[in-house]
């Protein structure tokens, strides 16, 4: 692999600095390239009722530590009696920021840490359990539904509330000379939601003029680090040949890294 080449952070810019720290500390050069802007709602009225009501739930998901950090915004204690579900060690990290542990908590997670994901949430959770209870899921404008689908199923009373925003970056001039310095040659791309791949193809094919400079042939020639089995469907799906699948967590990511080195 070529000295100069570099990892980018795709990450949301919150989320994105202790990961890159540590690619940096490992000796690689970092880029920094949030494909994802995470801003509040609109109108935070009913995530502010939902919480309000917490004690009166049964469960309280959250599909993100954005969804964490959102909801905490109007939060001054977690109920004890309240059981939170989480995907990942990214929202038992948020959740420790705000004061909730395993300790002193019910946290229901993924078992197998580097398959963090709804699918693998649902195996942990006694799903009966909550026929005709109400289960709260925080999360982002949109997202899949496959939990909340599941719960339904199960006869639980779903009220899903939208604690923040997501969108792909507005192309500017910056990002656009950014995007083609980048793609100049094979670099490290760390890419953890398949919403913001597509949205570095759909960026990417904007400013792509065709010809001999075409852009988008260097995109898919780029190697791609992902922690999910959905992702590296969306890469191959989008046409992408170097796609390298870790499982869950910045500690395998960095192995990944560490191992091409």
């Amino acid at each position: 692999m070529p000295d100069t080449a570099s990892v980018v952070v795709t990450r949301p810019r919150a989320q994105a600095d202790a990961l890159a720290q540590a690619v940096a500390a490992s000796g690689r050069t970092v880029v920094l390239l949030p494909l994802l802007e995470i801003s509040p709602v609109d109108d935070a009225a009913p995530l502010r009722a939902a919480l309000a009501e917490l004690d009166g739930f049964a469960l309280v998901a959250f599909v993100s530590p954005n969804a964490i950090d959102a909801a905490f915004a109007h939060i001054d204690a977690w109920p004890a009696a309240v059981p939170v579900a989480i995907v990942g060690d990214g929202s038992r990290a948020a959740l420790a920021r705000h004061g909730v542990t395993g300790d002193a908590f019910t946290i229901f997670s993924p078992a197998d840490s580097a398959h963090s994901d709804s699918e693998h949430l649902l195996q942990r959770l006694d799903l009966a359990s909550y026929a005709g209870k109400r289960v709260l899921i925080v999360r982002g404008d949109g997202g899949r539904e496959l939990l909340a689908d599941a719960l339904r199923a199960a006869g639980a009373r779903v009220e899903p509330v939208a604690a923040y925003r997501r969108a792909t970056p507005v192309l500017t001039a910056e990002l656009a000379a950014r995007l083609r310095t980048l793609l100049a040659q094979p670099n490290d791309w760390i890419i953890t939601s398949s919403e913001a791949l597509r949205g570095l193809a759909g960026l990417v094919q904007s400013i792509d003029n065709g010809g001999d400079d075409a852009l988008m042939p260097r995109l898919l020639q780029q190697r791609l680090i992902v922690p999910h089995a959905r992702i590296a469907q969306t890469a191959r799906d989008l046409g992408l040949e170097h796609v390298r699948l870790t499982g869950s967590g910045d500690a395998r990511l960095l192995a990944a890294l560490q191992s091409q080195e």
